[in-house]
């Protein structure tokens, strides 16, 4: 997919990958962009970001809750209303919790709704209309702990797996109609998640970390090509592969490095 003249639409789109993949939008010719992010004023300050690099482009920001279906549903109509209709849905939003086994019940669903089933709202408020034109593009921010693991934390272990088996259902249902899924799944990413609010924690996933603008593109060139993983750790691909080729010796080398983070670190990647 080229990116000129489309309409865009990218949860979390106030900081990190969010707020790059907007900029990387609209620079490469989209028309339309829609910012999503529980930070109003931020998503605001974004979408006036992208105007001022690309004048051409109409962008706006809104608060959105992207484990509230109703509200997923909101953000694209507001979208079709404005641009008339949503050619490319960024699920990008996510949340990490460093939990093992002592995380709550709730913790639990809270992750769920927002690594998981917010892109289930992202493919049913926009599918509809993607199927009667025969096109649209579904592009999930993910993880590399979607196709390995996370040192350290079971909630998003879990959950990320389970983004990658949802994009991989989308893909499988409906590639044969126009609809194109896309998986970002990055190692180390400098943002927030990564280093924590006060820029403190430390991890092993900082070595080797890119910026979030590296993120963005390498998801453009992965968009043009249509490619169901885009890997801006390329290491990652080969990872998967040992994975695959033999698990039992993959479960042990990932149990080395487990150990390794706890003594390093004292506890998982921070």
């Amino acid at each position: 997919m080229d990116i000129v003249d489309k309409t865009v639409v990218v949860t979390g789109g106030a900081t990190g990958i969010g707020r790059a993949l907007v900029l990387a939008f609209a620079s490469a010719g989209a028309r339309g962009i829609a910012v999503a992010d529980l930070d109003e004023a931020g998503a605001q300050s974004v979408a006036a970001e992208a105007v001022s690099i690309a004048p051409a482009c109409r962008a706006f920001g809104c608060r959105t809750d992207v484990a509230d279906a109703q509200a997923v549903q909101a953000l694209a109509d507001e979208a079709t209303r404005r641009f008339g209709q949503v050619d490319v849905f960024c699920s990008n939003a996510g949340i990490i919790l460093r939990k093992g086994l002592e995380a709550t019940a709730d913790e639990w669903q809270r992750i769920w709704e927002i690594n998981v089933m917010a892109h289930v709202h992202a493919a049913k408020a926009v599918l509809p209309q993607m199927l009667a034109r025969g096109d649209g593009y579904f592009v999930n921010t993910v993880s590399a702990a979607g196709l390995l693991s996370q040192i350290g934390s079971a909630p998003y272990a879990v959950t990320k797996h389970a983004a990658i088996g949802f994009a991989e259902w989308l893909e499988i249902t409906y590639g044969d109609r126009g609809i194109k899924v896309s998986c970002i799944c990055p190692q180390g990413v400098q943002t927030r998640m990564l280093f924590g609010d006060d820029g403190q924690r430390k991890g092993f996933l900082q070595q080797g970390s890119v910026t979030p603008e590296h993120v963005a593109t390498v998801t453009l060139e992965g968009m043009r090509d249509e490619r169901f993983l885009i890997l801006p750790h390329p290491e990652v691909l080969e990872y998967y592969r040992r994975k695959g080729e033999d698990y039992d010796r993959w479960l042990k080398g990932m149990r080395r490095l487990h150990d390794k983070v706890m003594r390093e670190f004292g506890g998982m990647d921070r």
